[in-house]
């Protein structure tokens, strides 16, 4: 730790101990020059002025006094907190500079300087405060930064306006907020090379996932330019997510996710040294700021921080468009989701919601209905109604006063990094970010709900909708021999199950991926020329667009879309069942009606194992098994089985399984497993020869129901006559098990049932069932009645 006597010291003599001294963003740059250089992590240069130098600054000048007299006035009502902080602002600028503190700070600047060729060098001067980045509260963007600084005299000024932005607004109220005594904060000035990302790209990284809290992934958000415009939120990042478990092997990829920000403007250099946003280029925007080795040295980087740290850190980069050396240029400790409330699970439902109006960026998983209180200025937040829902273009720290008394944040712009994200977050409001157009769709005084229950996608609709609220205690949960596992289909909502003690993932459905993520019908693309409709062709066009081939965009967007179904519960199994659309689901693809039939019943028709090897599909079928491949081998999740649905006679699945092995998909080969759906009767009369075939069964109950008792599932008139208890659907699932145990086969149960009737559970229980898979609403409650079923 170093002394107090000195009025600047080089970042390298620093040490986290010396956050008294300098602060907690300074003092952890010199950790990490001191700790990580010699472990790939690249910091920038420089020095940092200490606390006593700005205590000593405040005492030359006379400013304590006058500075707690007009604190006194704010506490007392006598003046408002604009006042009071262009006041104290005014004071602290018009303050001269104590010599020696002077003379030090250019001597170290010259000092750097000469290292770099000599001419004086732009540097960044941040403000670093002795009590931010603690455990409980992040002062991060609290005070100002500068960028481009280059000369003694501006480098003197840019350090005095540090001080001066100890007493922002935003920095005055969001101490009162967090309980801070104004008079036992400092400040220190970090001022260091300036990396020129504004040729490059910059951005945010954390070391867990920042929604839900998940451990194992890393989130990267990148621009082009300097990264004021990530932080602050002005800018639509790109944004990367990436499994950390995997990084170790050089020889996997494991990016769970690659998505292409608006990124309309950057932040770049004048000649001048000052900074300024342009736009950027069409092809600037259609291209991602970070490559796939880039995307992955980042991430590892932030593990070595991490484990250095002994805990999840939030992360600024920046990459320097001459040498394209990637430089960590802050880290702090992560403040939110590292000390969330493991123990319990809390759950928003919201019931009969009205139409759609927009959509973008989920913060939270909660959902709340108010209020549109639309503020496009500022200056204007004093209109604010206390439990509205604030709707704006972006937010900066200046906002915090009102933000913390809204019902949730709606932004045109930003990412799950920007200042919007981190503070809603830090106060436990719901926001959606990034939206676009929100100031334009949304009115004033508009009733709307604001909902995040729905995944990574937020979703605000019309009206005043219910919001029912439920909460589990994740706490002495009971061991069962069954294993209980879940349905899922939403990739974006699968990190916030990380906490159930699942056994993996018993259906996991492709179709959801390929409509949503993909949205393209494969043959589409497998055969874009036979496409004639122009609309068609330019939506598929712009969505392949900066792919190797349109057939690539298919695989890698499926895969990465499985990857996070498989990645929060690794390495507990996933089971994948392939595409189950029926041609109708199929035609309603982008491209989809030039390659699907019409048929008059789609549930009994063309669906399911007699397509993969029909040659109407098996192109396509071709590319949802390379996606697979590409999932297990080149993304690593080994712990994903291959499940074929609705596969009518042995016969038919030999046909599939020939297929499969032709498109790299053989079982047995690397570990792979396939299963069947039972679904149909000759499923469960034929067990014995379906066993042969396969490594295991899923009953799939809604079909099987359908078809044991005659029954279009989807009548609304024989709707009362579904009954997956009827005796007969009972005697085909109990049969099934029982067959399928005799061939020493693994048997599972997929189906709707348990979810809706968590009672029906311990029927399965009671037939010898091997795994049960539900939705993750009845995980819990199916759990606990599959542990009261087996010991009782």
């Amino acid at each position: 730790m170093q002394s107090t006597a000195a009025s600047v010291i080089d970042l390298s003599l620093l040490t986290r101990a010396d956050v008294p001294l300098v602060g907690g963003k300074n003092a952890s740059l010199g950790e990490m020059i001191g700790a990580l250089s010699g472990k790939g992590i690249l910091v920038p240069p420089g020095f940092a002025t200490t606390s006593d130098a700005f205590r000593r600054y405040l005492t030359a000048n006379d400013l304590n006094t006058r500075i707690a007299a007009e604190l006194d006035k704010l506490a007392k009502g006598k003046s408002e907190l604009a006042q009071t902080g262009a006041a104290i602002r005014a004071l602290i600028l018009g303050g001269d500079w104590p010599e020696d503190i002077a003379q030090a700070i250019l001597t170290h600047y010259r000092d750097l300087s000469e290292r770099h060729g000599g001419k004086p060098v732009a540097v960044a001067v941040r403000s670093s405060a002795t009590a931010e980045d603690l455990p409980d509260a992040s002062f991060a963007g609290q005070q100002e930064t500068f960028l481009n600084v280059t000369g003694d005299t501006a480098l003197l000024e840019a350090c005095r306006k540090c001080y001066a932005s100890l007493f922002t607004d935003r920095a005055i109220s969001y101490r009162q907020i967090k309980g801070f005594s104004h008079d036992q904060v400092a400040l220190s000035v970090g001022v260091q090379l300036m990396v020129r990302a504004d040729t490059g790209g910059s951005g945010v990284m954390f070391s867990i996932d920042t929604e839900t809290g998940f451990p194992k992934v890393v989130l990267i958000n990148a621009a082009w330019g300097l990264g004021e415009n990530v932080v602050q939120g002005t800018v639509d990042p790109d944004e990367y997510q990436v499994f950390k478990p995997f990084l170790g092997n050089p020889d996997l990829t494991p990016i769970l996710e690659k998505r292409l920000g608006g990124k309309e403007i950057k932040m770049i250099r004048n000649p001048e040294g000052t900074a300024r946003n342009v736009p950027t280029s069409r092809a600037e925007r259609a291209q991602y700021v970070l490559s796939d080795s880039e995307i992955l040295t980042l991430a590892r980087q932030a593990c070595v921080i991490e484990e250095h740290y002994g805990q999840p850190m939030d992360m600024e980069w920046a990459r320097d468009g001459t040498t394209g050396r990637l430089y960590i240029v802050q880290a702090r400790p992560e403040t939110v989701q590292s000390r969330s409330d493991t123990g319990s699970l809390k759950s928003y439902a919201v019931q009969e919601p009205g139409p759609t109006l927009l959509t973008g960026l989920s913060i939270g998983d909660a959902a709340v209905a108010g209020r549109v209180s639309l503020i496009e200025n500022v200056q204007d937040i004093g209109q604010f109604p206390d439990g509205s829902v604030l709707v704006t273009s972006t937010t900066d720290p200046n906002w915090v006063p009102i933000m913390k008394r809204a019902a949730a944040i709606v932004t045109d712009h930003g990412g799950r990094t920007s200042h919007a994200a981190i503070i809603s977050r830090e106060l436990g409001l719901p926001a959606i970010v990034g939206c676009g157009d929100a100031t334009r769709v949304l009115h004033d005084g508009q009733d709307v709900t604001v909902s995040c229950a729905g995944g990574e996608e937020g979703v605000v609709t019309e009206g005043l909708s219910e919001i029912t609220v439920t909460e589990e205690a994740l706490t002495e949960l009971p061991q069962t021999r069954t294993n209980v596992m879940l349905n899922l289909a939403n990739p974006a909502a699968a990190l916030r199950w990380w906490r159930l003690p699942v056994r993996g993932v018993g259906l996991a459905r492709m179709e959801f991926v390929i409509s949503n993520a993909v949205r393209v019908h494969p043959m589409a693309l497998v055969n874009f020329d036979q496409i004639t409709d122009e609309t068609t062709r330019h939506e598929i066009e712009a969505l392949t667009t900066g792919y190797d081939s349109k057939t690539a965009y298919f695989v890698e967007h499926l895969a990465r879309g499985l990857s996070r179904l498989a990645a929060f519960c690794y390495p507990e199994p996933v089971i994948v069942r392939m595409s189950d659309f029926k041609t109708n689901e199929y035609a309603s693809l982008l491209g989809g009606r030039t390659f699907e039939p019409h048929e008059e019943n789609p549930m009994l028709g063309f669906r399911g194992a007699c397509r993969y090897y029909s040659q109407d599909y098996r192109d396509g079928f071709a590319l949802e098994c390379q996606a697979i491949s590409h999932l297990r081998a080149e993304l690593g999740f080994d712990n994903v089985i291959v499940m074929i649905p609705f596969c009518r006679t042995p016969e038919e699945a030999d046909r599939v399984l020939a297929v499969m092995a032709e498109n790299g998909l053989e079982r047995g080969l690397d570990g792979l497993e396939i299963y069947v759906m039972c679904e149909i009767p000759a499923n469960v009369v034929r067990a014995g020869e379906f066993a042969q075939r396969f490594d295991g069964f899923s009953i799939g109950s809604n079909d099987l129901t359908q078809m044991t008792l005659g029954i279009d599932r989807d009548s609304q008139e024989l709707a009362a006559l579904f009954r997956e208890d009827d005796a007969a659907v009972l005697w085909m699932i109990e049969t099934a098990i029982r067959q399928a145990h005799a061939a020493g086969s693994k048997i599972g149960f997929c189906g709707q049932a348990p979810s809706n009737d968590p009672e029906f559970a311990k029927k399965l229980v009671g037939f010898g069932i091997d795994s049960i898979s539900v939705t993750p609403d009845s995980f819990i409650k199916v759990l606990r009645n599959v542990a009261e079923a087996e010991a009782g």
